[in-house]
């Protein structure tokens, strides 16, 4: 993006740097701060290395674009600054209390509105418009769907610090802050780095269901309830089916127990407050869509982008954890869903509600499972007979 400098721009005699997080505090970010290229020089070494120990998962897109997301000046050469922006989505009240209601779906808070993606990229637009106006530099934009280390970037901006979940804190807002940055080919006076606050603290660590952190600092992707709800596209190992619960899309756990949280105000705009039927939706509501229920209940969520099938094979588990025999009928609806996610857990959530229907099930689909041709679905079968 390149534009002519505004001639608007004259009237105002602020510094650059200060009109900047001006503007962008005017277009809905909260927190603005400047990085190097060159910033964060470990973040390279420490994404080899967790790339190499296969910490990423099935997230083999990550590979193909370490080059890029190990320097911000591997992916555009010419950039001599990066703005880093963040903005806040602090929930209005604990999404750990959802927990404890067995009937109802629990989905990550930022995930219960619109695509934050959306959100935040069309406001970086805004900021990275009125830049190249004002000034004439080249800009672009990037939220976290492009190559680029966001957290160890904002911390060597200053924005907060990487905590032991490895997410950014922030003194201001906790662990709750949506990531963005404007590279640009301006040369902008950098802020200093922020400072390490966790202390002794690993509440984080400790309260992780699946015990995804192997030591402070360090998470395996493979064992996140986020990942395995949202990233995987297979069949969910039985070792994290329990400690899911009834998170259905994501998990807050580590984020929502960061003592830092205390000082976050409320996320107050409209855009960022939770959709009602999205706050706390009964899982034998959810069970039941078919592809376009889905998408239509979804439009504009990013629920919508893992899809039907592994949408509803993630409520199944949480019918299944919900210890309400009441649901087993749900689980029963869907042993011949043309989906083997689906059909998989199904016959598991059977299994968690209802043992014995399970195990004279189990006996009659002898035959049909002949025609099963998901190893998956067939173990599932044979576990509860």
């Amino acid at each position: 993006m390149q534009t002519s400098t505004s001639s608007s721009s004259a009237k105002d005699d602020r510094p650059l740097k200060e009109r900047l997080i001006a503007r962008a505090m005017e277009a809905g970010f909260d927190a603005v701060r400047i990085a190097r290229p060159d910033a964060a020089p470990e973040a390279a070494a420490r994404l080899a290395a967790w790339l190499a120990d296969g910490r990423h998962g099935d997230m083999t897109w990550m590979e193909g674009t370490s080059e890029r997301r190990a320097r911000p000046a591997g992916l555009w050469p010419e950039v001599k600054s990066l703005v880093m922006l963040a903005m806040n989505y602090g929930p209005d009240e604990n999404p750990l209390d959802l927990l404890e209601a067995r009937d109802r779906a629990a989905i990550s808070v930022y995930a219960r509105n619109r695509d934050y993606h959306d959100l935040v990229k069309s406001r970086l637009k805004q900021v990275a418009r009125w830049l190249a106006e004002t000034t004439g530099a080249e800009v672009k934009v990037f939220v976290d769907t492009a190559p680029v280390m966001e957290k160890p970037l904002a911390e060597a901006a200053g924005l907060g610090w990487q905590g032991k979940h490895t997410n950014l804190v922030s003194r201001d807002f906790g662990s709750w802050l949506f990531l963005g940055s404007i590279f640009t080919t301006l040369d902008l006076e950098a802020d200093a780095a922020h400072e390490d606050r966790c202390g002794d603290c690993r509440r984080c660590l400790d309260i992780c269901p699946t015990k995804a952190f192997p030591a402070p600092y360090q998470l395996d992707a493979r064992r996140c309830i986020s990942y395995l709800t949202i990233e995987s596209k297979d069949h969910i190992p039985r070792e994290f089916r329990k400690p899911i619960g009834n998170r259905i899309y994501g998990c807050d756990d580590c984020l929502a127990v960061c003592p830092w949280n205390k000082f976050a105000r409320d996320a107050r705009e409209i855009a960022l407050q939770p959709r009602d039927d999205l706050r706390a939706p009964l899982l034998a509501e959810l069970a039941m869509l078919d592809d376009a229920g889905f998408r239509a209940r979804f439009s504009g969520s990013p629920v919508k982008r893992i899809g039907r099938d592994r949408f509803i094979r993630n409520v199944l588990i949480a019918i299944g954890n919900s210890r309400d025999a009441s649901l087993a009928a749900i689980a029963r609806g869907h042993l011949s869903d043309a989906s083997p996610l689906v059909r998989a857990m199904a016959v598991w959530a059977l299994g968690e509600l209802a043992p014995d229907e399970a195990r004279i099930l189990a006996l009659a689909a002898l035959a049909a499972l002949a025609l099963e041709e998901d190893d998956g679905v067939k173990e599932e079968w044979r576990l509860v007979g």
